[in-house]
């Protein structure tokens, strides 16, 4: 079961109104995805704390129909 690159920034835009979200399909296959993701919330959070807030946006398509998610995240500079 693949996921559109669209829906996957949907989720995120949707819990992160503010968020720059940029997806890259690594494989062609809509299943293995790199996504890079800036949002003023992640100000002052660990890195790990700020994958969690993407991995809740995404409301537990991860290892379903979202096979990989390779993330980079930041605060704006």
């Amino acid at each position: 079961m693949a996921m559109p690159a669209t829906e996957i920034e949907a989720l995120i835009k949707s819990a992160l109104p503010d968020a720059r979200v940029s997806i890259d399909d690594l494989a062609g296959d809509g299943d293995h995805y790199a996504a890079t993701v800036v949002s003023e919330a992640f100000r002052g959070l660990s890195r790990v704390k700020q994958h969690q807030i993407v991995y809740a946006a995404l409301q537990g398509r991860m290892g379903g129909e979202l096979h990989a998610l390779a993330l980079q995240t930041s605060a704006p500079e």
